[in-house]
């Protein structure tokens, strides 16, 4: 019993006493593996649209996607709200506005195949001023399934930030007639 404990003292003493000490050399370069299949590119697509809200339109615009998007996509969309300083600011929607006469609502839906930006309100639409319904500018990003939890929806700067977007990638959209 004696002889085995020993044996068993010197061998972890043994196995203790090589992990210290100076890294030994490099070994030797490998041949290079076989070339790998291509990767997915997920990229993020970026639109911008044009809206008057009307009577006529009934207060709602619908845009086509073109491709269709993928079912686990999410769109989020921006609407300009103000430029401060030079800087435009982006708010994401849907947007509230209190006024006197009730409330107004920038809001959207979408499905794979279009969007649709459209305002609700709580009094008659007709009341609002231009400055509400007329040359209101959007910005839809359709986010990949992949960044979706990743991403803070409320802030426009960090998902164009995340999403690598450009003002280049903004693709102007026509509303659909």
């Amino acid at each position: 019993m004696r002889k085995l404990l020993s044996s068993f003292l010197l061998a972890a003493f043994v196995a203790v006493s090589a992990c210290e000490g100076p890294m030994g050399p490099p070994g030797f370069t490998g041949p290079q593996g076989p070339q790998g299949q291509a990767g997915v590119n997920i990229v993020a697509e970026a639109f911008e649209v044009d809206v008057n809200f009307t009577a006529a339109n009934n207060y709602l615009a619908v845009f086509d996607f073109q491709p269709p998007i993928f079912d686990s996509d999410v769109v989020l969309i921006y609407v300009r709200w103000e430029t401060a300083n030079g800087n435009t600011i982006w708010r994401a929607l849907p947007q509230t506005v209190f006024f006197e006469e009730g409330i107004l609502i920038y809001n959207y839906d979408f499905s794979k195949v279009d969007f649709s930006v459209f305002l609700e309100t709580t009094f008659d639409p007709t009341l609002l001023g231009n400055d509400w319904t007329r040359n209101q500018k959007f910005r839809v990003v359709v986010v990949p399934a992949d960044f979706s939890s990743r991403i803070d929806y409320n802030d426009y700067e960090g998902v164009v930030k995340m999403l690598e977007l450009s003002e280049s990638d903004f693709v102007k959209l026509e509303e659909r007639k």
